[in-house]
């Protein structure tokens, strides 16, 4: 799929705002787990983002007419709903079983099963290089685990479990990804989101505790709110580097987050910050890291053809 006439410049540089914003996101909602539940940063997150950009929306006059979603529209929100929900969730969840750096290695999972499930939902071709990624993308994991693999083998508790939750919530967001694109024949993608950030607010705030936010010290604070703000400026640029550049190359560049978690993962200690647990990684899991950066390129370029 190739993006309409654009600065190719600005979409690299939109792409690499949005990998690094998604990159750090594992090590604040990690900080801000220690104050507050994942259902709570949950809906804070969804909150802020529906307020954003229901204001840029609603300025923009572009606010969405649901008068005419019919009924297959309303159905398809409604379990698109779920699927973020259980994405963000579960995301949070598994957070607080793993590490950042496990966390972003892991969900890479996520554009893979999302490009199989074209293949299943809409035909759509497969190539053998994109197999070859998916491949390498398997290997770069089993060595990225290669002195926790036992632990793996234990999913009702700790790194297993959290490496459980976190494939779920992977799948959750292919099948949510699969979604938005039946739903863009309805809405566009800026008011796609806004339903399902308004949704999820509603959804969430029985189950959450908002006031908890009083009891936050500065640092937790600072880390919800950048979460917070992660949400609409990653999201911002991710649509804005689609709209200059093609999607294929976008993706490429949003596959090295990883890379800029186990980046900052390494500054933080090697600086004494004390902001998250070390986490231990030896050589191996450093390759294996950048084999899963490496497969997850090669399956997103190769999808050009």
């Amino acid at each position: 799929m190739q993006a309409g006439p654009g600065n190719w410049k600005l979409g690299f540089t939109m792409s690499l705002t949005t990998a690094v914003l998604w990159g750090l996101l594992p090590i604040a909602l990690k900080v801000a787990l220690t104050g507050m539940d994942a259902v709570t940063i949950t809906w804070w997150r969804f909150a802020v983002s529906m307020a954003g950009l229901g204001a840029f929306l609603a300025w923009r006059g572009q606010l969405p007419r649901l008068a005419g979603a019919g009924r297959t529209g309303w159905v398809l929100l409604a379990v698109a709903l779920a699927m973020l929900l259980a994405n963000y969730v579960l995301y949070l969840v598994a957070l607080d079983h793993t590490t950042p750096s496990v966390a972003q290695v892991v969900i890479q999972l996520a554009p893979l099963l999302l490009l199989l499930g074209g293949v299943f939902v809409f035909k759509e071709r497969f190539a053998p290089s994109q197999w070859l990624g998916f491949a390498v993308l398997a290997v770069g994991l089993l060595l990225f685990f290669n002195r926790r693999l036992p632990e793996l083998l234990r999913p009702a508790e700790g790194l297993g479990l959290g490496v459980l939750l976190m494939i779920v919530a992977a799948v959750a967001w292919a099948v949510y990804g699969l979604l938005q694109k039946q739903l863009l024949r309805r809405f566009s993608a800026r008011q796609v989101l806004w339903l399902l950030y308004a949704g999820a607010t509603i959804a969430l705030l029985p189950f959450s505790a908002p006031m908890l936010v009083r009891g936050l010290d500065g640092l937790q604070l600072g880390m919800l709110g950048f979460c917070c703000a992660n949400t609409l400026v990653a999201y911002g640029a991710f649509g804005e580097a689609l709209h200059h550049w093609d999607v294929s190359r976008v993706s490429a560049v949003l596959s090295t987050a990883p890379l800029v978690t186990i980046t900052a993962m390494w500054a933080i200690e090697r600086m004494g910050l004390g902001l998250v647990p070390p986490e231990g990684l030896n050589a191996l899991s450093t390759v294996g890291a950048l084999a899963v950066v490496a497969g997850s390129m090669v399956s997103a370029l190769a999808a050009r053809r």
